[in-house]
């Protein structure tokens, strides 16, 4: 009974010349993907461009008073409890 098994096993897995094989595309690497979707060669060949910190400018264009709701102080302070507690002291 076994051998019937392995005889019929082996016929299974014989290629039969009738019987194209299928075809496995590869994936392409994320270089690739980014070549196609930029349309240069990724990484860019060359230095990256050095910033001149000096040059940039900070701006707060924040309003002076944040509004918030209770609902994000309770979030905060379910949160934040224990670094509270150690910095404005238990009693608070």
């Amino acid at each position: 009974m076994a051998q019937s098994w392995a005889i019929l096993l082996a016929a299974r897995r014989r290629d039969t010349p009738g019987m194209p094989r299928p075809v496995v595309k590869s994936v392409p690497t994320v270089s690739e993907q980014l070549e196609k979707l930029l349309g240069d060669p990724w990484p860019f060949p060359g230095r990256p461009p050095k910033h001149d910190l000096s040059t940039w400018a900070v701006t707060d264009d924040r309003p002076e008073h944040v509004p918030v709701t209770e609902a994000e102080v309770e979030v905060f302070e379910r949160w934040f409890a224990d670094l509270f507690d150690e910095v404005f002291g238990a009693d608070r």
